[in-house]
């Protein structure tokens, strides 16, 4: 069996319901472009970022990446809250987990760039 950093953080379960969520999860994080916008959260001061600040570091429009933050919201990776007419997102504590179990460490917290 595999003994890496994985087998310790994700034990199996008969759960459907907990196998749909994992996939989900996994799914999401499969795009790299989503990859890119998680780990950008994650090394934000803060663990915390607006969407404002994540669009020029992409390269596509802010639609385009609204969007796929979207769907890791939907996939219970990111947490979304409105400020005024600006969308700010942190990490789940499941994101949190997922990065951990994959030894995906965040570089130093980045300032807000303050593009809103």
């Amino acid at each position: 069996m595999y003994d890496g950093p994985m087998s310790v953080a994700v034990s199996l379960t008969k759960s459907p319901a907990e196998v749909t969520s994992l996939a989900a999860q996994f799914k999401a994080l499969g795009d790299p472009t989503r990859l890119d916008l998680i780990m950008n959260v994650a090394a934000s001061a803060g663990a915390e970022a607006c969407v404002c600040d994540l669009t020029p570091e992409t390269g596509l429009t802010q639609g385009t990446v609204s969007h796929h933050l979207r769907i890791l919201v939907e996939a219970g990776l990111l947490e979304r809250s409105q400020r005024g007419k600006w969308s700010y997102y942190s990490l789940t504590t499941t994101a949190q987990d997922i990065l951990k179990s994959l030894n995906i460490s965040s570089p130093a917290a980045k300032s807000s760039k303050a593009n809103c």
